[in-house]
């Protein structure tokens, strides 16, 4: 199947929110999994839009990257790239900032006082949005009850599927995964494969249901 003519927007990596000039709230995420959905859809005809926090990946082959550090600035760019036929959240966006000092935090002072405020939630603002894609898909990381947890997402975020995997291990910041595909007829367990695997067969399912 082909993606010829259809707009897919990627998310991909980590945000950094700053705590001061050289501190931030940050996350394992390499960006991998990501990336390989970037280059598969790419390579499946697509015209794709990679919105990236801070990795250390080249660019994949035929796809238009943006980089971006913090959670506001990925929202500003996903909702900048609008419209699209799909839109896959991969990005593990920090959930919360602080507001961050403009000078670095001594040590001496004693631990410093954060204040914690959400992030922008991109999922559940896309899903509600009037420019909302066709095909809207959000994934889960978690680390317990991992399908019930997506399930829930699925339908708070108003996203049409889910990805959900397990992070407890080395998923993160490794080569592997193993998924669940939540959608509104229920559960797909996926096998554990590399994270291209995991990218070929997303897109090839991303292929069958605009078809």
């Amino acid at each position: 199947m082909t993606l010829a003519g259809k707009h897919i927007l990627v998310t991909a990596g980590p945000t950094h929110e700053p705590i001061d000039p050289v501190r931030v709230i940050a996350n394992r995420s390499s960006g991998r999994q990501g990336f390989a959905i970037a280059a598969a859809a790419a390579e499946a005809g697509a015209k794709v839009t990679l919105v990236s926090g801070p990795v250390s990946l080249e660019t994949p082959s035929g796809v238009d990257r943006l980089d971006v550090a913090t959670a506001e600035q990925m929202a500003q760019a996903v909702f900048a790239a609008l419209p699209v036929d799909v839109a896959v959240l991969v990005a593990a966006v920090a959930d919360w900032r602080v507001e961050p000092s403009a000078t670095k935090l001594k040590k001496g002072e004693g631990p410093p006082r954060l204040e914690f405020v959400p992030t922008r939630d991109i999922l559940l603002e896309l899903g509600s949005s009037r420019h909302r894609p066709p095909l809207l898909v959000g994934f889960a990381a978690e680390t317990e009850r991992v399908v019930e947890q997506a399930v829930a997402k699925r339908r708070a975020k108003g996203a049409d599927w889910i990805v959900a995997n397990d992070v407890s291990g080395d998923v993160m910041g490794g080569h592997r995964n193993r998924v669940h595909l939540i959608t509104a007829e229920g559960v797909e367990n996926w096998p554990e494969g590399t994270k291209e695997e995991v990218a070929r067969q997303l897109v090839l399912r991303i292929a069958g249901a605009l078809a």
